[in-house]
């Protein structure tokens, strides 16, 4: 049965789902709500986690060791209910592992560690994943939290993203959800995107490498939040034309690219984990105080 927690302390207040272990709020003090509300007119998600692929598998369907299994967009970890492992006024820690459910679509003994912990204006939510079977595990694993756009506070204001290292990455544009062979000039300017609803008409924006490590996301004479990843070495962004909320995505892994195979292990960026490994994945989100 799916439940709440909610951890709070002097700046901040956020609730968790067990199911997908999804982020569900993120509330100021002053009474400012950050995240995106999940209105169904526009998409009922918040902040899934994506795992373990990330983005579309051909035909909804990838292969492992030459065997095919059922894939839905994103993987299953967002559809999944989560276990309460821990819990703090100020931190909160769901997990998930293997099933019989899990395996008759990913052949493989994983733990899927969710964290999320506030430290004065910030929101870190940290995941690990553990290889806890005999054989090597391929997997992509994704964030995909949704923001309001526009900011609170900040209606009318032009809204932008800032990338810290100014950098004009290529962009990788989508059709029917895959990626399309090659990379498109960069909306960025000199590290700068001005965002307009215009730009997601086809879908996502996506940035396989480039982007760096920090970023902001702001408002114009408004609100800024920044924000830092780890080991998330793809990016994207992403929202319904019109919807009035922006996903901020770092990813480790994409989809395919038009025409590539169906084999989990070569999808783009994917990891493989070895008998025994591990991976870390953190971002983090400094918001107004």
């Amino acid at each position: 049965m799916t439940s709440m927690t909610r951890i709070e302390n002097h700046a901040l207040a956020i609730e968790v789902s067990s199911l997908g272990a999804e982020l569900q709020s993120v509330t100021s003090r002053d009474g400012r709500s950050w995240l995106w509300n999940g209105d169904a007119a526009f998409w009922t998600g918040r902040s899934p986690i994506l795992f373990p692929i990330v983005g579309k598998a051909i035909d909804n369907r990838v292969t492992i060791d030459g065997q095919p299994y059922e894939m839905g967009q994103h993987g299953f970890a967002r559809r999944s209910e989560f276990t309460l492992a821990e819990a703090t006024e100020t931190a909160c820690r769901y997990e998930l592992t293997a099933s019989d459910a899990t395996r008759a679509v990913y052949p493989f003994d994983f733990r899927l560690s969710l964290t999320h912990a506030l430290e004065g204006h910030v929101l870190t939510v940290e995941s690990v994943v553990d290889n806890l079977g005999a054989e090597p595990m391929p997997f992509g694993f994704g964030y995909h939290p949704a923001f309001a756009w526009p900011l609170p506070g900040a209606d009318g204001k032009p809204h932008m993203v800032s990338l810290e290292n100014a950098a004009e990455p290529g962009l990788s544009t989508l059709e029917g959800g895959l990626r399309k062979s090659g990379l498109f000039p960069s909306p960025f300017k000199g590290g700068h995107l001005v965002l307009d609803h215009a730009l997601f008409a086809d879908d996502a924006l996506v940035f396989p490498e480039g982007a760096g490590d920090v970023l902001t996301y702001a408002a114009e004479g408004g609100p800024t939040l920044r924000f830092r990843f780890e080991n998330l070495p793809n990016l994207a962004l992403w929202t319904k034309p019109g919807a009035p909320f922006l996903c901020v995505e770092p990813w480790h892994g994409t989809a395919p690219v038009v025409g590539d195979s169906e084999a989990l292990e070569t999808r783009p960026y994917t990891m493989t984990l070895e008998p025994g490994g591990s991976a870390r994945f953190a971002f983090s989100v400094e918001f107004p105080l």
